[in-house]
């Protein structure tokens, strides 16, 4: 699957088809953000691509059979460890991790840490939480990185989602959320950056991410 919107310039922006739903939206934002972007499996545009956003919505262990499938685990996998920005989004931060409690599946390894379900009968000012975790919500940041770079303090993101990232090293932590207990919502680590929330649905700070990491040079710092 192979769609283009294409400008006379160095950077094009390659969305990961993995029958993973949710593209349509991220490429609604790019198009949006007038940002040259192409949506594929193809392995050659990946490597050709500037920066690689990996999306999702869905269940762990169908994803990771896909992605073994096709052969895109580890291409994937090679993109992170050639240095290529990469920007994982809801699924595609969760099965970057080692380990999914979500049809305990073995993910893809590259972010040391396991992604966990939610305890049941959470609780928040007495009242209990609905799982999934649906709505929107604050991300505290732990540091500064320049693809948030001009996002206000106490912005809230769009959430949905029932399991939570809980890497093993604090460091890959940039992002820190409540809901019944506090987790991990971003992390980050030289070229790589997940969100567990939809920046493509959290209006004008959402877009303004996206509009950061379609500039950025993969690098922690500036």
């Amino acid at each position: 699957m192979f769609h283009v919107k294409q400008r006379k310039d160095e950077r094009m922006i390659a969305i990961i088809d993995y029958r993973a739903g949710n593209l349509t939206s991220v490429a609604r934002a790019l198009h949006y953000l007038n940002q040259p972007y192409c949506i594929t499996d193809d392995p050659a545009i990946l490597q050709q691509a500037s920066h690689v956003i990996f999306p999702g919505v869905g269940a762990a262990g169908e994803a990771m059979a896909y992605l073994r499938h096709t052969g895109l685990d580890h291409q994937i996998s090679s993109l992170v460890a050639a240095g290529k920005p990469l920007l994982g989004i809801c699924l595609g931060t969760q099965v970057i991790f080692q380990y999914s409690e979500e049809n305990q599946t073995d993910c893809l390894g590259i972010v040391p840490g396991s992604v966990q379900l939610f305890p049941r009968n959470m609780q928040q000012d007495g009242l209990p939480l609905k799982i999934p975790h649906m709505g929107w919500n604050e991300v505290t940041f732990t540091k500064h990185h320049p693809v948030f770079k001009d996002i206000d303090k106490g912005v809230s993101f769009y959430f949905v989602h029932s399991y939570y990232p809980a890497p093993e090293d604090p460091a890959w932590i940039l992002g820190l959320t409540d809901y019944g207990q506090r987790f991990c919502s971003i992390v980050a680590h030289e070229n790589l950056v997940a969100v567990q929330f939809h920046p493509e649905k959290s209006g004008k700070p959402g877009l303004k991410i996206l509009e950061n990491f379609c500039r950025w040079g993969g690098r922690d710092v500036e």
